[in-house]
């Protein structure tokens, strides 16, 4: 599925998530949760100097902001080369609302650094 074709949520599914966010991003995030409820993301990490790696992510869906949701990215397609992370939902909707904006600027489909710092618990 092709983020240009994404159908935002019903407003009732988004408004839940309301509280959490303010200005560009509660303005996204009828989109953010359509694109959650999808449960399901291809797209390909921008590697500097190199060529991209592709990547499925997985994830749980829950219509509640407060509860845990686990992400699972799968890189180039090995078994090998998958991680999953916890995160409470209206967390990884946030992240979700960076992919759009970061596809609105460069159309290429891929997560934020911030996420792969929590994807490969480098702060922790």
């Amino acid at each position: 599925m092709s983020l240009e074709t994404l159908k935002p949520a019903a407003k009732a599914d988004a408004i839940v998530y309301a509280p959490y966010f303010q200005g560009t991003k509660r303005n996204l995030l009828p989109l953010a949760i359509g694109l959650y409820q999808q449960g399901s993301l291809e797209g390909e990490r921008h590697i500097e100097g190199s060529e991209s790696i592709p990547f499925v992510a997985t994830w749980y869906i829950s219509k509640l902001p407060a509860e845990l949701t686990r992400c699972r990215l799968q890189f180039d397609g090995n078994a090998e080369l998958s991680y999953e992370v916890n995160m409470q939902n209206s967390e990884f909707v946030d992240y979700l609302i960076d992919v759009l904006m970061n596809f609105k600027r460069t159309r290429i489909v891929d997560f934020s650094r911030s996420f792969y710092r929590k994807l490969l618990r480098i702060d922790e």
